[in-house]
């Protein structure tokens, strides 16, 4: 039973691998390629999550290759659908004018000034609305056109009909950019007066509100912007102290493969994926050799393993 219960752990540490199979300058190769990579991992990380605005979004949107349309549908409301929604999007800064008032406990006053920020919010959406009418009925227009090119295989075999549709996407995306780009601010702006409105003693009792946007899809840059500077955290922590290092250096190989996938083929230049490529075998070398069982936390645990397991692995 002991046996089965620690089989993950097993797996985890690279049981069968043996040190001795390795020289010392192997070893030492190892460490230093696994602390660089870590290193990456949890800079990286922290960059993010003190943006606290870091988005996905850039880098799906101009992703490229044979998956570039399913990267692209990652992007959150790329299409402008809920965003250009009026009834969606006032349903949302609704829900935020209440929320945040039973958040905080507003009395009447409160509650008052969260209604005038509401419509004053809405009064601000009609007016971007109004001001890029016509280019966003160009963007609305163009949204049935680019899903006909991106369904046309005969395009992704000769490069200039491709060049031509890229052409034409930048166009599209242009004119719905402004539009867009100022109810983003304006979203923001508005949960901000909102959290505002909160005494120093209900912001000292209570956390700061946060909603969540509406998904447009089932895995987005809504939910991707949120999770991945702690997948980068944890994933660099992990190769740092040498724990788990099977997993946490397989993680990262499949996050670097996606990244490699969403730019291929790799290519010389500064948007290049290809250093992506590269570090993504190092973690797979990290995987394979149990790493973590050389100047880390693995070996700990392997020695764990070995006495539950009921003793040294023949290749000890």
């Amino acid at each position: 039973m002991r046996k089965q219960i620690f089989l993950p752990l097993r797996l985890a540490v690279g049981w069968e691998l043996s040190p001795r199979l390795l020289s010392i300058l192997g070893a030492l190769a190892l460490v230093l390629l696994r602390v660089t990579i870590g290193w990456h991992f949890y800079t990286e990380g922290m960059e993010k999550y003190s943006a606290g605005n870091w988005t996905a979004a850039p880098f799906f949107v101009n992703a490229k290759g044979p998956l570039a349309e399913q990267f692209r549908g990652m992007v959150w409301d790329n299409d402008g659908s809920i965003r250009l929604d009026r009834d969606t999007v006032m349903l949302q800064w609704a829900t935020v004018r209440d929320e945040v008032a039973e958040h905080y406990g507003f009395d009447k006053e409160q509650t008052r000034q969260a209604q005038a920020n509401y419509a004053k919010a809405v009064e601000q959406y009609d007016w971007i609305i109004s001001e890029n009418a016509a280019d966003l009925e160009e963007f609305k227009l163009g949204v049935a056109r680019i899903a006909k090119l991106d369904s046309d295989p005969v395009r992704d075999g000769v490069s200039s009909l491709g060049g031509q549709r890229d052409t034409i996407r930048k166009e599209w995306t242009g004119k719905g950019k402004p539009a867009l780009g100022q109810i983003n601010s304006l979203w923001e702006t508005y949960i901000g007066t909102q959290n505002a409105l909160a005494t120093r003693e209900q912001v000292d009792s209570t956390p700061a509100y946060k909603l969540m946007k509406p998904r447009s899809a089932l895995m987005d840059t809504s939910i991707i912007d949120v999770m991945l500077p702690y997948f980068d955290i944890a994933v660099g922590l992990c190769l740092l102290f040498g724990l788990f290092t099977p997993v946490a250096a397989l993680a990262a190989a499949g996050f670097l493969g996606s990244v490699v996938l969403s730019q291929f083929p790799p290519t010389t230049g500064p948007t290049s994926s290809m250093y992506q490529l590269i570090e993504s075998m190092g973690c797979l070398v990290l995987a394979a050799t149990g790493a973590g069982r050389f100047a880390g936390l693995d070996y700990f645990l392997h020695l764990i393993v070995r006495k539950v397991w009921g003793g040294p692995s023949q290749n000890a």
